[in-house]
């Protein structure tokens, strides 16, 4: 009978093995596959936005940020399915350096050419859903900037620890997918620990990649004076603080973590 779920230390080990992709992968492919992830985790991000939109009205913040968590996971749940590169969830190929089967170098390759790809491909994705117009039903556009503009008034410290924090989740979703052997096991892996970081107010680079620009697009279009709202501001104020936590997040509390506890020297 067929397994229903890997242990922690085969999952470990999945994750190590996973990771000689890199090696053999080329640059080509996983720039293709990175603005795919790009697309998908947008794809949640927006669908967060309009749930979330006039949700908080009606039941409140909290189950608003409830609801928006969990339709935000639909990003996670198709970069694990479908298969992409997220740079937030490549954290894990740390694991695979630290056993020894890719060098660091090939890491830092991956790492450069997916955050490339997950920015290109959510900047593509903010504009073709900002020419849809479809900000314009309701309250759609109102929360875009709002949620846009508080993401740029983070201090900076604030702005990592979120980050570190939201990718200690994001790899722990990851990890458990690798663990699930079915379709719904991987759902509901991917849901969870996405859910947390989101309803929680933690910070992702990938997500920030379409909703601090998308916000830009309509506060430009709709005349609103929002002085935060600059693409300096996303990328120094943001998206720099918020890209380093999600490394220490995903680097130190799961993947060192587990492959000292799994297959680190005795």
């Amino acid at each position: 009978m067929e397994k229903r779920f890997l242990t922690p230390s085969e999952t470990v080990e999945a994750i190590v093995s996973g990771g000689r992709r890199v090696l053999a992968q080329s640059l080509g492919r996983t720039f293709v596959l990175s603005l795919l992830a790009g697309f998908y985790i947008s794809f949640g991000a927006q669908l967060s936005t309009v749930v979330t939109s006039d949700a908080a009205a009606h039941l409140g913040s909290g189950v608003s940020r409830l609801l928006g968590g969990s339709v935000f996971s639909v990003g996670l749940v198709m970069v694990v399915l479908c298969g992409a590169e997220l740079f937030t969830g490549n954290s894990l190929l740390a694991s695979s350096v630290l056993h020894g089967q890719i060098p660091v170098g090939k890491m830092l390759e991956n790492w450069g050419v997916v955050l490339v790809g997950n920015l290109l491909g959510s900047l593509f994705l903010a504009w073709l859903l900002f020419e849809t117009r479809l900000w314009e039903s309701g309250a759609v556009g109102d929360q875009a900037v709002r949620t846009a503009v508080a993401k740029c008034s983070l201090p900076w410290w604030t702005a990592f620890v979120r980050g570190v924090l939201c990718n200690w989740l994001v790899c722990l979703a990851v990890f458990m997918a690798t663990a699930a052997r079915d379709v719904t096991g991987k759902v509901l892996a991917c849901y969870v620990p996405i859910m947390v970081f989101v309803a929680s107010g933690f910070e992702h680079s990938v997500a920030n990649m379409y909703f601090i620009p998308e916000g830009i697009l309509v506060a430009g279009a709709t005349g609103r004076a929002e002085p935060l709202l600059t693409w300096w501001n996303f990328a120094a104020a943001n998206l720099v603080p918020v890209t380093l936590g999600n490394v220490v997040g995903g680097v130190v509390f799961v993947a060192s973590a587990y492959w000292y506890i799994h297959l680190g020297k005795r």
